[in-house]
């Protein structure tokens, strides 16, 4: 098991970082799906951004999560990756009956 990996179950420990980390978790899902889309379209950063007129240090931010994106920049980049851009909301397991 990696370092980050072991400090990330012992803070996990904690009630309170555990309820902070599960809120960013929408976030971290689109930076993920952002992330493959675009490795899947076989692109680099500096390729999506001549192709969606979209500067490459945005991108960059999109992708380690420091810009958070509209839902326009969400589809110019699904049309760039060939994608359709998908938002769902769906149950918490917890609260499903």
């Amino acid at each position: 098991m990696s370092d980050l990996q072991e400090l990330t179950n012992e803070l996990m420990q904690d009630a309170a970082f555990r309820k902070e980390y599960e809120a960013l978790q929408p976030e971290r899902d689109i930076t993920m799906s952002l992330i493959r889309a675009r490795k899947e379209a076989g692109l680099t950063q500096a390729e999506l951004s001549e192709k969606t007129g979209i500067s490459q240090a945005d991108i960059s931010r999109l992708e380690n999560g420091t810009r958070n994106p509209s839902l326009a920049l969400l589809n110019r980049i699904a049309e760039a990756v060939n994608s359709t851009l998908r938002i769902e909301f769906v149950p918490n397991q917890h609260l499903a009956k």
